[in-house]
């Protein structure tokens, strides 16, 4: 049986809408996508983005999960006034939403990073929707607030799981270019080594090292001054930067 011309138009939109963002973390070929649900405008999906182009000498610290809820953290982006970026997972927090409240208070956004942290690519819709929305739901029951930002557990997902995300209020998919170690080196998933203004850098909470929170913070601090930067609020220049997919310079 023939599909429809507008079906078979939809799906090639739907397939190339999401541009490629490399291994890791990266996008599917598209094969989870759940024929049953349709977006009748992709160009709606949001943006995936590793970095954000801008002239402003800043870049963005993210910090996934919650598992490390260092005291000294609190003083610190307090002090500092540090807008970081709080990408919590539900199963992680556990209790600990308290802590969190107190970062929200000096300071620190509160966004979304899934109730459970699974892989998303290649689940389907209705399982990554559940995962994306559920945490949605508990972030607005815990503070009030509605999340515009998801980062995909372990960087991976699919056109999928911007469909869900769409659907559950997330305008864009938040990825890094930087990642900052439990012994508080930086690694690059692509591009020159050295930090450089626009990089979003993860900061993962709960790895076993030698330093705390607080002080893998304070060095990432030190290596940002040095390079003539600052840290910058994400959420206010995704809202004046144009839709872009990783890997845009």
């Amino acid at each position: 049986m023939r599909r429809p011309a507008a079906a078979v138009l939809c799906a090639a939109l739907l397939a190339g809408c999401a541009g490629a963002a490399g291994e890791q973390p990266g996008i599917a070929d598209g094969r989870a996508q759940d024929p049953a649900h349709v977006v009748s405008d992709p160009r709606h999906l949001p943006p995936v983005v590793d970095r954000v182009p801008t002239r402003d000498p800043v870049v963005f610290l993210t910090y996934d999960d919650g598992a490390e809820r260092d005291p000294r953290f609190v003083g610190l982006v307090r002090e500092r006034r540090l807008p970081v970026s709080m990408f919590l997972t539900d199963s992680v927090v556990g209790p600990g939403y308290g802590h969190f409240a107190r970062l929200r208070a000096v300071g620190a956004s509160i966004q979304n990073h899934t109730l459970d942290h699974p892989a998303l690519r290649g689940l389907p819709y209705a399982g990554q929707r559940a995962e994306i929305c559920g945490q949605q739901h508990k972030l607005r029951s815990r503070f009030g607030i509605t999340p515009r930002l998801l980062r995909p557990p372990h960087g991976t997902y699919d056109t999928t799981t911007l469909r869900a995300a769409a659907d559950c209020g997330i305008t864009a998919v938040v990825l890094w270019r930087a990642s900052l170690n439990a012994d508080g080196e930086l690694t690059y998933t692509r591009g020159e080594p050295g930090l450089r203004a626009g990089d979003i850098v993860s900061i993962p909470s709960g790895e076993t090292g030698s330093l705390t929170l607080t002080e893998r913070t304070e060095r990432l601090l030190r290596v940002i001054g040095e390079r003539g930067l600052r840290v910058g609020r994400l959420e206010d220049h995704l809202e004046r930067t144009p839709g872009r997919r990783a890997g845009g310079n």
